[in-house]
């Protein structure tokens, strides 16, 4: 044998042997808390996980006070819980949890439990029942509970990523407005000194050049000034307490008494609720949507009709008019900032008071849309939600009527 063909024989790898063993998986470390009474019932509970792949450490609680006790001592992967107990309901284990602000899914593991107890069960907050003879269910259960409170805290991170986005965001332009403000005030009032001093003096062609550089001055100072007002809504928080919305609406058409006298436009309104909210802001929105359906007039005079309707948990509110109305396909744009549907010759202002209705709704927790048609006139409808003081007051004054 030639030694090279030696040499390659002394440097190969020895055949890799077939091992068909089975390669083990790495077992889920799962914090189980019992809410259970019966030491076997929780030994069946537990081997059933055991069986399932789990590697399980737990405690058990018989009563509030242990239950309310062990929460505290370890963070626990999820409650498995009997529905009924001597001293207590297991149930009652959501809303200990909810006192303390904890997001734990709470199963309940019980020997008899009807259709309509399970169905009020899931509607306190139950993740999942099931039934001692069944405890086979139980890993499936487990697991779908543990994965829904994944998603759940995934969608609570994001909102607050969200939401510390958009207060830098604001904070950005309320900086640069501000900063924006002195320079560009300068800018505009030498601008028009430049033009007062030269009129006359200038070719046709140079005044028009002159002009144009005026009226940009002047909106670009109007926009940052909105800008400033857009970033200034709610930074001071929601001053929240119980409003009655016929006297905001009052003042609302106070401050546009004369754009109402000019446009010979007439507002009527149904009776409106007491709501929970800033008065000041839903001064602005009001004001802000009645003046829009001024503005936005067809060649008939204004007609301008606000509601409030409940529904569900909310409030509401309709501001209906008969002017020029918009196209569906703009129904959204027309919400953001400087957004305009026409030219400023048509319709003077920057395209901000849609903007501040939409964050004024928000920051309150609710939402605005609007429904129209071009020439068939716009319905801006908004949402806030209700509060106990609110409708409390509410019933106060409709036994007063």
């Amino acid at each position: 044998m030639p030694s090279e063909t030696k040499e390659a024989l002394r440097e190969a790898p020895a055949p890799a042997m077939d091992d068909t063993r089975p390669v083990s998986q790495p077992k889920a470390s799962l914090r189980v808390l019992l809410v259970e009474d019966d030491a076997n019932d929780a030994e069946l509970v537990i081997r059933a996980l055991q069986d399932a792949g789990f590697e399980t450490t737990h405690q058990v609680a018989d009563t509030r006070e242990a239950f309310t006790l062990q929460i505290h001592k370890a963070p626990y992967d999820v409650i498995l819980a009997d529905y009924s107990l001597p001293q207590w309901q297991g149930l009652e284990s959501i809303d200990v949890l909810r006192e303390q602000g904890l997001d734990i899914p709470v199963i309940l593991v019980t020997g008899s439990l009807g259709e309509v107890r399970a169905v009020e069960c899931i509607k306190r907050g139950a993740a999942d029942y099931v039934l001692k003879d069944h405890l086979t269910r139980l890993p499936l259960i487990v697991r779908s509970a543990l994965e829904e409170r994944r998603l759940r805290q995934e969608h609570r991170r994001a909102q607050e990523e969200l939401l510390r986005s958009n207060r830098d965001l604001e904070q950005f332009a309320y900086v640069a407005s501000h900063d924006l403000q002195e320079p560009l005030r300068m800018v505009a009032i030498f601008t028009q000194m430049l033009a007062e001093r030269f009129r006359g003096k200038l070719d046709e062609e140079s005044e028009r050049y002159m002009g144009f550089v005026v009226e940009g001055a002047t909106r670009m100072q109007g926009m940052i000034e909105d800008l400033l007002t857009f970033s200034r809504l709610g930074r001071g928080g929601i001053q929240r307490a119980a409003i009655d919305c016929e006297e905001v609406l009052r003042k609302a058409l106070g401050n546009l008494a004369g754009a109402i006298q000019e446009s010979g436009a007439t507002v009527s309104h149904q009776p409106l609720p007491v709501v929970v909210a800033d008065a000041a802001l839903l001064l602005q929105l009001l004001q802000n949507l009645i003046g829009n359906a001024i503005k936005f007039r067809s060649a008939e005079p204004p007609k301008i009709d606000v509601s409030a309707c409940q529904e569900a948990h909310e409030w509401v509110f309709a501001v209906r008019d008969n002017g020029i109305g918009i196209s569906p396909e703009y129904a959204e744009s027309i919400f953001v900032i400087f957004r305009r549907l026409h030219t400023r010759q048509e319709y003077p202002g920057n395209g901000l008071g849609l903007a501040i209705c939409k964050k004024v709704v928000e920051q309150h927790g609710g939402r605005i849309w609007v429904e129209s048609q071009p020439g068939e006139g716009s319905t801006f409808k908004f949402s806030l939600p209700r509060h106990p003081s609110a409708s409390e007051s509410e019933g106060d004054r409709g036994e007063e009527a």
